[in-house]
């Protein structure tokens, strides 16, 4: 039986869900869940992805998500491989770990995505068990979950680096920033008092949309058109995919940048941050996995990147001279990809 398609486009907005395969527990301790979410951080900063959200329970999890590049299943399987490989090793077991391929429905409009982000957030208080509390505690509850974005959206934990809290919190009605906040909790928490069913069963209603019915309608019809045109089990991209720049010119564009000489990639030098940006610059750019990367470096594996990796982004939260040198740097590519697209 041939998979479903994937409706993919740059600049989507998905809701995206992802459950165990037979049910069975994804999550099983907090240290899996910190596991999860660092490779969720490293798969957002890899793909360009605005993640706005997310919720994990033990069976299952959901995220909502931009693609700026249209790139929803290389960003997927990448999280999920990442993250499979970990638990798979770690619990000494083998075999699939997640259920089949991830569910993601395309969202369009704001109404639509402030309640999408209400029904995610509330996620860890409609288990059976918590159904039966009193308002006050299941509040309390909510309140309190750490595996979700939500603490971190009302102000009760720091934000996280990694998720995009600005649009959403736009949508509210405050009148200002610092009220925004406030008012979203009022919006989520009003939800458990009252259920918003109608919204419940849009999302039921259709595998591929949630939006308007017109919306919905578009969808499906993009989906059917191009599924007649088919000619092999893939994900269908509705525009272009996001464009690659060659690894050399890529490194060409880093070393001008920060003048240094080709030669210098390949070398380990003493305080020099050259041999991480060129790494996350290909893996960005070039779409070079960080094994591959670590070719271009004379590092012999991927790990070897990832620590590299770590000690830029270190470096960068620290250095507002090389926040702007990177953000420079990425102007430049950017610049050199649209320039070669032209006609």
């Amino acid at each position: 039986m041939a998979r479903p398609l994937r409706v993919e486009y740059e600049g989507a907005i998905y809701h995206v869900t992802v459950r165990g395969n037979d049910r069975r527990n994804i999550f099983l301790d907090d240290r899996g869940r910190r596991r999860f979410l660092d490779r969720l951080a490293d798969c957002v900063e890899a793909h360009e992805v605005r993640l706005y959200m997310f919720c994990l329970m033990g069976n299952h999890f959901h995220l909502m998500l931009e693609t700026p590049a249209g790139n929803l299943s290389e960003f997927m399987h990448r999280l999920q491989t990442a993250y499979s490989v970990y638990f798979n090793r770690r619990h000494q077991r083998s075999g699939h770990l997640f259920q089949g391929r991830f569910g993601a429905r395309v969202v369009r409009g704001e109404g639509y995505i402030l309640r999408l982000s209400r029904y995610i957030h509330l996620n860890p208080i409609v288990t059976s068990s918590a159904k039966k509390l009193p308002l006050r505690e299941r509040i309390d509850m909510l309140r309190r979950y750490r595996w979700s974005s939500y603490r971190s959206y009302i102000g009760r934990a720091a934000r996280l680096e990694f998720v995009d809290y600005a649009p959403m919190l736009a949508m509210t009605k405050a009148a200002t920033k610092a009220k925004r906040p406030a008012e979203y909790r009022k919006f989520v928490e009003a939800g458990i008092a009252e259920s918003d069913r109608d919204f419940e069963r849009i999302v039921k209603s259709s595998p591929l949309a949630i939006g308007s019915e017109q919306f919905m309608l578009w969808v499906r019809g993009m989906h059917d058109k191009l599924s007649g045109t088919r000619r092999r089990a893939e994900d269908v991209t509705l525009r272009r995919r996001s464009r690659r720049l060659s690894p050399e010119r890529v490194i060409e564009i880093v070393c001008g940048r920060l003048g240094a000489d080709r030669e210098d990639v390949g070398r380990r030098q003493r305080d020099s941050l050259l041999r991480p940006i060129v790494a996350k610059m290909l893996c960005r750019y070039s779409g070079l996995t960080q094994r591959q990367a670590g070719e271009f470096l004379n590092l012999s594996t991927g790990a070897a990147v990832s620590i590299q990796l770590k000690t830029l982004a270190a470096a960068a939260a620290s250095k507002g001279k090389l926040r702007k040198q990177l953000v420079a740097i990425d102007k430049a590519i950017k610049a050199e990809i649209e320039g070669s697209s032209d006609p």
